[in-house]
C-alpha cells in the first residue's frame, strides 16, 4: 500500500464544505483540520502510488474552495 499526505489550502468560509467532500472520495484514509499556512491535511492511501496521485489531481485539487495543495509522498526508510 502507498500512503501520500495533501496539505490543502482552503477558501475563506469554505472549509467545512471541503472538508465533507475530501471525506467522499474513496481512498482517502484520514483527514484533519489543522492549524497554520494549510487548513487541512489528508492521507490517501492505494495500492499504487500512481493511483494516489491520480485521485488528487483529478479528483481532489477540483473540489471547489480548495486554494491550493502540497502533496508529501512517503518513502520508506527501512
Amino acid at each position: 500500500m502507498e500512503t501520500l499526505f495533501l496539505l490543502v489550502e482552503t477558501e475563506v468560509g469554505r472549509l467545512d464544505e471541503v472538508l465533507r467532500r475530501i471525506r467522499a472520495v474513496p481512498i482517502v484514509t484520514d483527514v484533519q483540520a489543522v492549524t497554520g499556512p494549510f487548513d487541512l491535511i489528508v492521507k490517501v492511501e492505494a495500492p499504487q502510488i500512481n493511483q494516489a496521485l491520480d485521485v488528487v489531481v483529478h479528483r481532489i485539487r477540483k473540489i471547489p474552495g480548495i486554494k491550493a495543495t502540497e502533496t508529501l509522498v512517503t518513502v520508506s526508510t527501512a
